[in-house]
C-alpha cells in the first residue's frame, strides 16, 4: 500500500506574527516554522499503518527550499521518502493542483492530510485535491482503518460521529483524534540521523495558476486598557457602563 501524506510549513503557535510595512504579506523574520499540527496527526497515522500493514509512506510539501527542514523532520518521523513541489503556495487551488500532480504520478492508494493549516484555516485544499483526482473524500476524520481496498473513516458531525466506508484510492483529511495526542510521533536521534540519507525529490510545478490573491493583511486591534473600579463604588461602575461602554 502506498500512502501520500501532505504536510504544510506553518509558523509555530508561539511566534509573534507581523506583516510587511505595506501590509501585503507576512513578515517571516524571526518566525520558527513547524509541520502543521493537523498534518502531524495524519503523518503519525500513516507511520502506524506503515508498521501494521507495511505501507510505503511518502510526504509531499508545496514550498520553496526554506521548507526542507520540516520535510526532513517528517522523514525523521518515519516517512520513507519525500517530494517537494518547488512552488511558493499562494492560494488553495495552486497548492491542491501541485499536490495532485505528485499524486497522479505516484499512483497512491491513500492520501492523508490535515483538514486545514493553522495559518490560513482555509480548509479547502483537501476537498479541491479530491476533486482534481476524482476520488472519494472524507473530511474531519478522527479515526481511520484500512483493510484491503477499503478504508473506514470516522468523522465528527454535529452532535455525534459518522462512520464512512470508501473505496481506495481516496483522500482523507484528519484532525485531532485521528491518533491520540500521546501517539503523535516525535523524531528521535536515530530517526534524525537516518533522515539525512532518505530521498527528497524536488519537482517543478506543471502550473502556477493562482485564482485567489490576498490584497492586504492587518493586525487585530489591541485591547483597550482595563479600568478597575472599587467594589464599594457602584455608582462609578454604573456611570462607566452607561457613558463609556454604553451597554446600559
Amino acid at each position: 500500500m502506498k500512502l501520500l501524506v501532505c504536510i504544510s510549513s506553518v509558523p509555530d503557535t508561539t511566534s509573534k506574527i507581523n506583516f510587511t510595512p505595506d501590509g501585503t504579506s507576512l513578515d517571516k523574520n524571526g518566525i520558527q516554522w513547524v509541520i502543521n499540527p493537523l498534518d502531524d496527526f495524519a503523518l503519525s497515522r500513516a507511520i502506524q499503518l506503515q508498521a501494521s500493514a507495511g505501507a510505503d509512506v511518502t510526504v509531499v510539501n508545496v514550498g520553496l527550499a526554506d521548507t526542507e527542514p520540516i520535510i526532513r523532520k517528517a522523514l525523521a518521523t518515519g516517512a520513507n521518502q519525500a517530494v517537494r513541489v518547488n512552488l511558493d503556495p499562494k492560494d488553495s487551488y495552486s497548492t491542491a493542483q501541485a499536490i495532485a500532480q505528485v499524486a497522479k504520478a505516484g499512483a497512491y492508494d491513500l492520501i492523508l492530510c490535515g483538514k486545514e493549516s493553522i495559518d490560513y484555516n482555509g480548509a479547502s485544499v483537501p476537498g479541491m485535491l479530491a476533486q482534481l483526482l476524482d476520488t472519494p473524500f472524507v473530511n474531519a476524520c478522527v479515526g481511520l482503518e484500512v483493510e484491503g481496498s477499503q478504508a473506514k473513516a470516522i468523522r465528527e458531525i454535529d452532535g455525534g460521529k459518522e462512520t464512512i466506508s470508501v473505496k481506495l484510492p481516496a483522500v482523507i483529511a484528519g484532525q485531532k483524534g485521528l491518533v491520540d495526542e500521546k501517539d503523535v510521533i516525535i523524531p528521535n536521534i536515530r530517526g534524525i540521523m537516518g533522515a539525512r540519507s532518505k530521498p527528497l525529490e524536488v519537482v517543478e510545478p506543471a502550473s502556477d495558476q493562482v485564482r485567489v490573491k490576498a490584497e492586504t493583511f492587518e493586525r487585530v486591534a489591541s485591547r483597550a486598557e482595563v479600568k478597575l473600579v472599587s467594589p464599594d463604588n457602584l455608582d462609578e461602575l454604573v456611570r462607566l457602563l452607561h457613558e463609556e461602554a454604553k451597554v446600559i
